[in-house]
């Protein structure tokens, strides 16, 4: 008796999605996980795409490359092991760093077959799966970083300009409140009490997702958004300015 071969997997119409948050982008432009995800569910079903997996990433900035994200290394492994032939996110930020970044990866995914879709591109979707899609996907990652630069050069005018002028360059942390030139301690604030546990339980020796659950356990809340993330801890545990009136 013959023993067929095991056929290969069938991946033309399966995607899968990837949406990510930073705790400040979830509070001020209401890009929540939840609100990704109905979009690029929407967009799926429009697009005749299988929606096969979902990775959700909380917390993350875009700072970070896609790889080292836990969730972006998710997907690449997913990727690697040919289980979809799409990507689909929301917007180039949701997946990449800068340009660099965002055309090696999807110069890689081409040559593996995989299409990258962008649901919401100024109104429009892009899909690498053809040429002029391609096209488009480069000049958006090269026009994005430009405006990123345009940018940070703006900030940095306006920042020396207040500094000659002696004035506070940047919103008082939590707890804390600016009082002409000095920063000073906002007594009793939540701000100041949840700065001060987070380094008791970090010198106890927790991790970064441990103090957030415990400070949440504990009552405290967010300055904004509905939860405490990880890398919301690593900021107030770093923040010198807040370290030296607290």
């Amino acid at each position: 008796m013959k023993h067929r071969k095991p056929q290969a997997q069938d991946v033309s119409r399966k995607a899968v999605g990837y949406v990510r948050v930073s705790t400040e982008e979830q509070a001020r432009e209401g890009v929540s996980l939840d609100a990704q995800e109905c979009r690029l569910r929407a967009y799926c079903t429009a697009a005749g795409l299988e929606l096969v997996h979902l990775v959700r990433e909380e917390g993350v900035s875009a700072s970070k490359p896609l790889a080292v994200r836990p969730g972006g290394a998710e997907l690449l492994r997913l990727m690697l092991e040919h289980q979809a032939g799409h990507v689909v996110a929301l917007k180039l930020d949701r997946l990449f760093r800068d340009t660099a970044d965002a055309l090696a990866q999807t110069s890689a995914w081409d040559a593996s077959g995989t299409a990258l879709h962008l649901v919401d591109m100024g109104g429009q979707a892009i899909n690498t799966g053809s040429a002029m899609g391609r096209l488009f996907l480069t000049m958006t990652a090269a026009f994005a970083e430009l405006e990123r630069n345009l940018i940070r050069e703006r900030t940095s005018a306006a920042l020396a300009h207040k500094r000659d002028k002696g004035e506070p360059v940047s919103r008082a942390p939590r707890g804390c409140r600016n009082e002409g030139k000095r920063l000073v301690p906002d007594a009793g604030s939540e701000g100041l009490r949840l700065a001060a546990r987070a380094r008791v339980l970090r010198a106890q020796g927790l991790s970064l997702a441990a103090v957030a659950r415990a400070l949440e356990a504990e009552g405290f809340t967010p300055e904004r958004g509905r939860r405490l993330y990880p890398e919301t801890v690593r900021y107030i545990l770093g923040n010198a300015r807040l370290a030296a009136v607290a």
